[in-house]
């Protein structure tokens, strides 16, 4: 059972071997229907980056596979003005279908709380 615990934990910190997965559509009204389709990502497409174009009530919701490079230089370059209108750019890496959200770190927590609770039941044997 230890043995089982510590690979669990094990493959939290491994990188994997084979390309990333990312959620991916195009100027979807909700994240749940761009949740819809995955794609695996080509080599040299190393992150999963998510568009938020905002107009008034209205939202456009862009998923795909990307470079690092381009998706951090879209995410500088990103904004939105007083009215809330503009656009936001989230990028991730950090684990298959990591822009569930949109919000890597919502992501990052949950990983954090299971390797939390994996290091406790560990401990408790």
């Amino acid at each position: 059972m230890k043995m089982l615990l510590g690979l669990i934990l094990l493959s939290l910190f491994v990188s994997p071997v084979w390309s990333l997965e990312c959620y991916v559509c195009t100027s979807s009204a909700t994240n749940e229907e761009c949740n819809n389709n995955t794609q695996e990502c080509q080599a040299l497409l190393d992150t999963c980056m998510t568009v938020i174009d905002t107009f008034g009530t209205s939202k456009a919701i862009t998923k795909q596979c990307a470079s690092k490079a381009t998706c951090n230089g879209a995410a500088s370059t990103a904004s939105v003005d007083s009215n809330g209108n503009g656009n936001t750019v989230n990028c991730c890496n950090s684990f298959n279908l990591c822009n569930f959200s949109g919000a890597e770190s919502v992501h990052v927590h949950t990983t954090l709380l299971l390797l939390a609770v994996g290091v406790l039941l560990l401990l408790s044997h």
